[in-house]
């Protein structure tokens, strides 16, 4: 979850209102955050709320233990589970909920952790290759850096990270980790860099999209997210909406995809009459166009730039 900046403006929880307005938040419903973070949309939501609960999720032991403390003060209101929202089936099941009227997802990484160097999600200060959300997952970047095949690297970088420079950032790796395993965000994103030219002022840092892309592969978040969405409006109740604010092309386009497939889920070949295929459309999307951080918000939370929100509303259950 790209939270927000930290620090002296606390934490910021991306496209607050828009979210709060877009779930449909009622007193006395019940709503699923399936990143938790620190706490900062589910916190609103109680605050302003006074008879909602909220069942939150985190993959990250350290976020939900200060999302914990942060939440306190609403006692019985707030149930915290670690674990991803990938399995939000056999969570759900172990919670005191069986359906939620609203369910949020704010995908990527969270300002705690990208701030955090002893993360290793960063090149803005150096670091262990970790990248684990949850620390308690085997695979750390600095496996997938030094085990991984040149013909593996390459893809990953192509497809997670949209990089074009594929191919050279792979082969100098392979070249580099054969005088040395590769252990540092500090040495990772210099290696990038001699194959890289810094672009125009202003423009990403070159390490940038290698960067998101071995977070991407070492979380399997692009997997988590495809196996979240059919069962996330499964466990709504009718009018719940699921609300997803994502940070990348990759994440965008499979919420885009999955909530058009979920609002037209027919097979039948265009030129059949009638629909024999028997699908049932689950529901409508809310947001046709994704919404996104006005120049405010930008102004005072230069990471919530690249936001975009995309809702989905349950339809009637039992026509499905």
């Amino acid at each position: 979850m790209m939270a927000g900046n930290v620090g002296a403006l606390g934490h910021i929880p991306v496209l607050l209102e828009e979210v709060l307005e877009g779930l449909k938040i009622r007193e006395g419903g019940i709503y699923l955050d399936g990143t938790l973070g620190e706490g900062g949309h589910a916190d609103q939501i109680l605050s302003r709320y006074e008879e909602t609960h909220v069942v939150g999720l985190d993959r990250d032991a350290e976020a939900l233990e200060l999302a914990r403390r942060k939440l306190a003060t609403y006692g019985k209101r707030v149930e915290l589970v670690h674990g991803s929202f990938a399995d939000i089936e056999d969570l759900m099941e172990a919670s005191d909920f069986e359906l939620v009227d609203g369910m949020l997802l704010d995908l990527g990484v969270s300002s705690m952790q990208l701030d955090d160097p002893d993360r290793g999600f960063s090149f803005m200060a150096d670091g262990p290759l970790d990248m684990r959300m949850d620390r308690e997952g085997e695979l750390t970047a600095e496996d997938v850096i030094n085990g991984y095949s040149v013909d593996d690297l390459r893809m990953i970088f192509y497809r997670y990270g949209e990089e074009k420079q594929a191919n050279r950032i792979a082969a100098a790796i392979v070249e580099e980790r054969a005088k040395g395993r590769i252990t540092t965000t500090s040495r990772l994103s210099e290696i990038v860099k001699g194959v890289l030219r810094r672009g125009k002022p202003g423009s990403i840092n070159p390490a940038t999209r290698t960067f998101q892309a071995l977070r991407i592969e070492v979380n399997r978040e692009l997997e988590a997210l495809e196996k979240v969405l059919l069962p996330g409006v499964m466990r709504l109740t009718e009018g719940g909406r699921i609300a997803v604010i994502s940070f990348h092309s990759l994440e965008d386009r499979i919420v885009k995809r999955k909530f058009k497939k979920l609002e037209a889920p027919c097979t039948c070949p265009p030129d059949f009459p009638i629909c024999v295929c028997d699908e049932k459309p689950m529901g409508r999307i809310v947001t046709k166009k994704p919404i996104t951080p006005g120049d405010d918000e930008v102004s005072v939370n230069p990471r919530s730039r690249s936001a975009k929100l995309r809702i989905f509303e349950r339809g009637s259950i039992w026509a499905q």
